[in-house]
C-alpha cells in the first residue's frame, strides 16, 4: 500500500525538477456556485499537468535505464518525454490513433518518438508491453505503479500547506493513480477532509468498482469530451488504495464537464483542458458538496 512517507520522499526527489504550483480564487466564483472554491494549478506544471510528478519519481529510481517507454492519451506521454530528458535518454510513446494532435505534436517537441499506427484504447496496454520487451525500455505505467502514484500525491503535500483548512477535494478519475496519490496525503495528514473524485457519465468504472468491491471493466473505450480519464478500468494497485481512502465518485455529463471548463477559463484567466472542466463539475450539479473545496486542476494541454 502507498504511504505517506512514499510520497514525502517523492517530493524531496522531484524538487528539482518541477514547479510548486500555485492555488487560484475566484470571488465571482464563489459566489456563483455558493461555495469557497480553491483551485491547484497543475495546469502550470511542467508539460502542462501534474503527470510529470509521477513520471519523474518513476524514472529518477531506475538504475541506468536503456530509454522509457509508456503508452497514453497525451498527459502523461509528455511527462515521460520531460523524464527521459532529465535523466538523459530517449524515449518512446504509445498513443491511441484519435488522441489529440495538440498533445502528440507536444509529446514529440519534448523529444519523444511517437507510436501510434493501428493503436486504439483498447489495445493499447498490450501494444506498449510488447514494444517494451522488444526495446528493452523501462515502461513507466501511466497509474498502475506506486511510484508513479507517490509523484502525484506531492501536489497534495504542497495543496495543504496553500490551504491547510479544507474540507473537501475534487479530483478527476481515470485509472486512479492522481487520487490515490492525493487521498493518501489527505487521509493521511486531514482525514476530516472528504476526498471526492469525478468521472465522466460514461466512463464510471471507478464509481461501479468501489460500489460493489471488485474492478469493473467497461465493455468499450469511453466517448468524452474529458480525453484525460478515458481508461477503462482502474489499476490493480489503485483500487485498493482508493477503497482505503476515497469517500466518494460523483459522475458528470459531458456537458456540464464544458460549461465548468468555460466558467473556470472565463473567471480564472487560464487555459485548462477538459479534464480539469471535469473536477469542477459537480459543483455545478445538485451535489452536495461541504464549504471549503478544492479543485484539481489536471492540466492545460489543450487549445481552444
Amino acid at each position: 500500500m502507498l504511504s505517506l512517507q512514499d510520497i514525502q520522499d517523492a517530493a524531496r526527489r522531484i524538487a528539482p525538477y518541477i514547479h510548486r504550483t500555485p492555488v487560484f480564487t475566484s470571488q465571482g466564483l464563489d459566489k456563483l456556485l455558493g461555495r469557497q472554491f480553491f483551485f491547484k494549478a497543475e495546469h502550470l506544471q511542467k508539460t502542462g499537468s501534474f503527470k510529470a510528478r509521477g513520471a519523474l519519481n518513476a524514472a529518477l529510481q531506475l538504475q541506468n535505464p536503456r530509454g522509457l517507454i509508456a503508452v497514453s492519451s497525451g498527459n502523461h506521454a509528455q511527462g515521460v518525454a520531460y523524464a527521459a530528458q532529465v535523466i538523459g535518454v530517449p524515449s518512446l510513446v504509445v498513443m491511441p490513433e484519435d488522441a489529440s494532435p495538440t498533445k502528440k505534436a507536444a509529446t514529440r517537441a519534448y523529444g519523444a518518438e511517437v507510436y501510434d499506427q493501428g493503436v486504439t484504447v483498447e489495445n493499447r496496454e498490450q501494444v506498449v508491453r510488447a514494444l517494451a520487451e522488444e526495446m528493452g525500455y523501462a515502461l513507466i505505467h501511466p497509474f498502475d505503479d506506486f511510484r508513479v502514484m507517490a509523484g502525484q500525491g506531492t501536489q497534495a503535500l504542497e495543496l495543504l500547506q496553500q490551504v491547510p483548512d479544507l474540507d473537501a477535494v475534487l479530483v478527476a478519475v481515470g485509472g486512479g493513480g492522481l487520487i490515490s496519490g492525493i487521498a493518501t496525503v489527505i487521509k493521511s495528514l486531514r482525514p476530516e477532509c472528504e476526498v471526492i473524485g469525478v468521472e465522466p457519465e460514461t466512463a464510471n468504472d471507478a464509481q461501479q468498482s468501489l460500489r460493489v468491491g471488485v474492478r469493473v471493466k467497461l465493455m468499450q473505450a469511453p466517448k468524452t469530451v474529458a480525453d484525460g480519464v478515458r481508461t477503462m478500468v482502474i489499476g490493480e494497485k489503485t483500487f485498493p488504495v482508493m477503497q482505503h481512502h476515497v469517500d466518494r465518485i460523483l459522475t458528470v455529463p459531458d456537458e456540464v464537464t464544458l460549461e465548468a471548463q468555460r466558467l473556470m477559463m472565463q473567471r480564472l484567466k487560464q487555459v485548462v483542458e477538459p479534464t480539469a472542466g471535469l473536477a469542477l463539475g459537480p459543483a455545478l450539479m445538485n451535489y452536495d458538496l461541504p464549504r471549503r473545496v478544492a479543485v484539481i486542476v489536471c492540466g492545460g494541454n489543450w487549445m481552444p
